[in-house]
């Protein structure tokens, strides 16, 4: 019966190779299922920011998220009004508010500046709804 691993004459030896890593002392550290080689996912980059002002009523937008990666708000002047975040997945064609268990969430009312949304779906799009009553806001969503 033939053995996958058997070492067949004349030569009697394999010449092994391994994977390894320096270890946090400099040293070898060979890969095995216990020392598995040290990896990390690399993420894409950060879109460009969607920042500008606004001193009447407008959709700013879209702003296209990296998935899993944490969206934030930033809202600054002096303005009465509210600004609710708005998400997309038809190309911008239908907004829906964002909630959280079937309530409002990403709506402001006053400057903040915070993480609003974790976005999990490639290609998904994000919308500032702006009303402002009085005033200037200026916006600025980044990731």
């Amino acid at each position: 019966m033939y053995e996958s691993n058997s070492i067949k004459i004349p030569a009697g030896y394999v010449t092994a190779s391994a994977i390894g890593f320096a270890d946090g002392a400099g040293m070898l550290a060979v890969a095995s299922e216990t020392t598995p080689l040290p990896t990390t996912i690399a993420s894409p980059a950060a879109p460009d920011a969607l920042s500008g002002s606004a001193n009447s009523n407008r959709i700013a937008g879209p702003f296209v998220p990296v998935v899993g990666r944490p969206v934030m708000v930033q809202l600054t002047g002096d303005w009465i009004g509210s600004v609710q975040m708005r998400r997309s997945v038809d190309g911008g064609t239908t907004k829906l508010p964002i909630t959280v268990a079937g309530g409002e969430w990403g709506r402001f009312t006053g400057n903040a500046c915070e993480p609003v949304w974790d976005e999990s779906e490639a290609g998904a799009q994000l919308y500032l709804d702006i009303a402002i009553y009085a005033g200037t806001v200026a916006y600025r969503v980044s990731q």
